[in-house]
């Protein structure tokens, strides 16, 4: 049987929470040097501590940081169940606007083109994106075309509070002690980089950052975030022969170096890949930032090294010191923490099998803070949180599957 059925109640609950996260402005900056890496983030963060301590969590508290942790206390008699933890990061990514977010809610849906934006007529259409057609009949919950939505991973977020609510109400559902967390800077690779795993004192816990309905993962990119500065000699034009050096110029030749077929747009499964996230140019200097991603441990090691040697076959051709890198390693795959510890996949495996629901085990072509927490000495599979085509203006989620991975949850601590 079920764990939870959410009526009309625990249903508004629910979207009202992630719509009040959503409209919350949370960027991070992978320029910053602080944690969080954006005065932003600390509204939703402070919005977060004082909901949870409103709907009764103990010890809750916040970090200088920004990390959030609380507990559901045990409700057995005899405990001696391990401390299973639950995380989700309130950052939304830089990779589109995450300001002035106004969501839109479509109950009902019809399998037809949704025209999100009057004005610019912008539109999220079944026929750019054909997953749209699992939902019809559902309420989902969309951008107006201007911004991202901030499922990811606010629809996280919204879960595991709902979940954490829904249990202190039902003392009938018996658990053992839950530990939450919410975390800063994931999307710029940085959320568990000062997260306080003693503290948080579970034995092992679960990201809910996952995208559709059954997801479960426990596998993932390699990752690094890697710098090109190119730097060039600006001269007035009318006197620059054999003296200007455009520096815009030569990170449009240094992107070419690297393989076109080896990019996002281009692989798929457990393909590595160079991504090119931001350019900045002027004649003088030149700022490339860069991804590398690759399963592989060895091809990953493989790739920075790549990068290096191009580095210095530009400045072969060019002149000593033009171009400089700099690589900064991001997580690790995960899986190999995992070994002797299946039994965690099976537990989250299994209540979404309770919750009607068929898990799909695949590798992350991502990361979460899982990734960084699993080596840090806390196992941290990913489940699905719901939302589709994360980080930009089609972005959505239907408010069926926050309730799934809300019930999956419940299902989680029940057993």
């Amino acid at each position: 049987m079920s764990a939870i059925e959410f009526n009309q109640l625990w249903k508004e609950k629910l979207l009202n929470r992630f719509i009040n996260y959503v409209k919350i402005y949370s960027t991070s900056d992978a320029e910053s040097e602080t944690t969080p890496s954006t005065e932003r983030q600390w509204d939703i963060a402070n919005y977060i501590v004082e909901e949870l301590k409103t709907i009764g969590l103990e010890n809750v508290s916040i970090d200088d940081n920004g990390y959030i942790m609380g507990y559901v206390p045990s409700n057995l008699e005899n405990d001696d169940k391990p401390t299973i933890g639950f995380i989700s990061h309130y950052d939304t990514s830089p990779d589109f606007s995450g300001e002035n977010v106004k969501p839109q809610v479509w109950e009902n849906y019809d399998g037809n083109d949704l025209v999100l934006n009057q004005t610019t007529g912008f539109t999220l259409s079944p026929s750019k994106f054909e997953s749209l057609k699992k939902y019809i009949g559902q309420t989902l919950i969309t951008t107006d075309g201007n911004t991202l939505l901030g499922a990811d991973d606010k629809a996280g977020c919204a879960e595991i509070v709902t979940a954490a609510e829904y249990l202190i109400a039902h003392p009938e559902i018996k658990h053992g002690r839950i530990a939450i967390g919410f975390t800063p800077d994931e999307e710029i690779g940085r959320g568990a980089h000062k997260f306080d795993v003693a503290k948080f004192g579970a034995e092992f816990a679960y990201t809910m950052d996952g995208g559709e309905v059954g997801e479960l993962e426990y596998e993932n990119f390699n990752a690094a975030g890697a710098v090109v500065k190119i730097h060039g000699l600006s001269v007035h034009p009318g006197y620059a022969y054999g003296k200007m050096v455009n520096a815009a110029l030569l990170a449009s030749e240094f992107a070419q170096m690297l393989p076109a077929d080896e990019t996002p747009a281009t692989t798929k499964g457990f393909d590595g890949f160079y991504h090119l996230m931001d350019l900045n140019a002027d004649i003088s200097e030149a700022k490339l930032q860069y991804i590398i991603r690759d399963h592989d441990a060895d091809k990953f090691e493989a790739r920075k090294k790549f990068m290096e040697e191009k580095v210095a076959e530009f400045n072969q051709k060019h002149g000593a010191g033009t171009a400089e890198i700099e690589i900064k390693e991001q997580y690790r795959n995960m899986k190999q923490q995992f070994e002797g510890k299946m039994h965690i996949i099976d537990l989250a495996a299994q209540a979404m099998k309770e919750a009607g629901i068929e898990p799909k085990i695949k590798a992350i072509r991502g990361g979460t803070d899982g990734a960084q927490l699993s080596y840090m000495g806390l196992p941290c599979p990913n489940i699905f949180a719901g939302g589709i085509n994360f980080h930009g203006p089609y972005e959505y989620v239907a408010l069926e599957s926050m309730e799934k991975a809300t019930e999956v949850i419940i299902n989680i601590v029940k057993a």
